[in-house]
């Protein structure tokens, strides 16, 4: 859901204003119609075009006429629409959209044949394989689902036309929108090229446009960032994201743990969400206990002066009890990609699952 990503990135979901049409349609418009509404005729989008290229030092005839070919899409004003009130969350069926033998195997083939960027950006950022590659794999299965729709009409969309029927976040797409024509410029790319998700976010790894242009790395050295087809551009760029949002080397993501009985305990343990806020002793004072074994057993533990806080996150499984787990300082790093913890677990899991199988058919 920030940034990146978001496929999943529910943390860009906005509302606003209606249409003001510059230019009709007739009849029923499809998303592959060659001009469905285009915004060349719009005052507002024009003299946001020049702002932004005076801004940023850009050609405002460049900014203009890209905008001028800008189209709304329906389809996305739809899609960033929240789920139906009363939908049920449910860790198992989540987790099993993700954790399947196609995103596996998918998964060990990427891993095997980029066992040297990856071990590179684990050099460099302290982010192991299994973490990146969950991340790419519950992204879009390795540049498989990287999204069709042209960046440009996803974000105009949404900076100019967001739907109404929720919180207003309008602002945060034009910033995005001003973020591609920057990152544009510095990659020489065309304006009406880039293609991603209805939200905006661009390749393997789903950067939106300002998460490039902070993030996205060069690891290949080939003088460019690119994210849909260079592997090792997308690990190194995935590794920097994290390290920047608190990834800390050799440090785990979670522990299993055994919730409080009491309910007021568990509800204290609860009230900060995914943000880590006890120790292991806070955990133990409120009857949370995890495993002294698998602490101690732990050997990255040695290097990284203890587990820092920890988080009591709470996992629903529709009409089953709940799932939990004690989040650490880098299960929140993930969930800074997407801000669900479901999101960071299916990552956490997908990740692992691909280890086993990259160790398996090593043997």
């Amino acid at each position: 859901m920030q940034r990146v990503v978001l496929s999943l990135l529910s943390t860009a979901l906005l509302c606003g204003a209606p249409l003001a049409l510059a230019v009709k349609p007739t009849g029923k418009a499809t998303d592959d119609a060659l001009d469905i509404v285009t915004y060349g005729r719009r005052d507002d989008v024009m003299a946001f075009g020049a702002e932004l290229a005076e801004r940023r030092g850009l050609d405002v005839a460049w900014v203009q006429t890209a905008l001028q070919q800008a189209r709304f899409i329906p389809s996305v004003a739809k899609f960033i629409m929240p789920p139906p009130a009363g939908t049920a969350k449910n860790w198992a069926a989540y987790r099993s959209r993700f954790v399947e033998p196609l995103r596996v195997r998918a998964g060990a083939a990427f891993w095997r044949a980029n066992e040297k960027w990856l071990k590179l950006a684990e050099e460099l950022y302290g982010v192991p394989p299994e973490i990146i590659v969950g991340i790419v794999g519950v992204e879009t299965i390795y540049g498989q689902q990287m999204g069709n729709f042209r960046v440009i009409d996803a974000l105009a969309s949404l900076a100019f036309d967001f739907p109404g029927g929720r919180k207003d976040r309008s602002a945060f797409f034009r910033d995005e929108l001003e973020n591609l024509f920057v990152l544009c410029h510095s990659e020489g790319i065309d304006p009406l090229e880039p293609k991603g998700s209805f939200a905006g976010a661009m390749g393997m790894p789903q950067f939106m446009p300002s998460s490039f242009n902070k993030y996205a790395v060069d690891m290949d050295g080939d003088g460019h960032v690119d994210l849909r087809g260079s592997a090792a551009d997308v690990i190194g760029s995935v590794a920097h994201y994290l390290a920047e949002f608190g990834w800390r080397r050799a440090l785990p993501t979670r522990f299993e743990v055994a919730v409080p009985v009491d309910a007021s305990d568990r509800a204290a343990l609860l009230a900060p969400d995914i943000l880590p806020s006890f120790t292991l002793a806070e955990f133990a004072e409120r009857g949370a206990q995890i495993d002294a074994a698998a602490l101690a057993a732990d050997v990255r533990l040695d290097a990284s002066g203890g587990v820092g806080k920890l988080a009591l996150v709470e996992l629903q499984n529709g009409d089953a009890a709940p799932s939990y787990v004690a989040g650490t300082s880098n299960f929140y790093a993930v969930t800074r990609y997407n801000w669900s913890s479901y999101y960071a677990l299916a990552v956490i899991e997908l990740g692992e699952a691909v280890a086993r199988e990259v160790a398996r058919t090593a043997r």
